[in-house]
């Protein structure tokens, strides 16, 4: 069948935006007197939402409910701040991008980033090539949730099985299948090549000019 549309997560996939999530919770840990993590750490809190990162990055003797509250919205407010500071797309994106909005192939975000901060990166970093960014809303359609994915598929009006679906984790390619998309890893994020075909992925690309080949 020929792939008409792909959707990307964003962190760990599009851009590279560990240092921004991790300067601004260890921000948010710093004025509480609480213990920071280094980059390598937060590597493994990415990929499920900001306020899982935070519920990880916080003290296990302070992970109360109204604590984790509390420091999400702490959290959001210093991350919209510094978003798109060192956040950059990895090498070989941009040029990814191009070739295939050339082509006509649908494109379109889907992350479990907090919905604005999603849209304010996508708009910021790719102006001209997703037609739509979707980030998490609400905690019941968090990824591997596939309803956002398939929403895009209908708004598309493609079928699911018409859709590459492109992440760096676990939990994206979990979303792949359970939206009967075509599950794609890349190794360049925050997860292993083991990691994600051990999820689900059909194939693991090392470099963005190898999705070219499966169109």
């Amino acid at each position: 069948m020929k792939f008409k549309g792909i959707i990307f997560d964003l962190d760990g996939t599009l851009v590279n935006s560990l240092e921004d999530i991790s300067d601004a919770m260890n921000t948010v840990l710093t004025g509480l007197n609480y213990p920071t993590h280094t980059y390598d750490t937060y590597q493994y809190f990415i990929g499920s939402g900001l306020r899982n990162l935070v519920s990880k990055a916080l003290p296990a003797s302070n992970n109360t409910d109204d604590q984790i509250e509390t420091c999400f919205e702490c959290m959001v407010d210093e991350y919209r701040k510094v978003c798109t500071l060192k956040t950059k797309p990895y090498e070989g994106i941009l040029e990814l991008l191009k070739t295939l909005s050339s082509k006509n192939i649908k494109l379109a975000v889907f992350s479990n980033k907090a919905d604005e901060l999603t849209k304010k990166i996508a708009a910021e970093i790719f102006p001209d090539y997703f037609d739509t960014a979707v980030g998490l809303s609400t905690e019941l359609l968090k990824k591997p949730n596939p309803f956002e994915a398939i929403e895009i598929s209908k708004n598309w009006n493609l079928n699911t099985e018409e859709i590459i679906f492109v992440g760096d984790s676990d939990i994206d390619m979990q979303t792949a299948t359970n939206a009967s998309m075509f599950p794609v890893g890349v190794s360049w994020g925050y997860r292993t090549e083991e990691e994600l075909k051990a999820s689900g992925a059909k194939i693991v690309v090392n470099n963005p000019s190898e999705l070219i080949d499966l169109l």
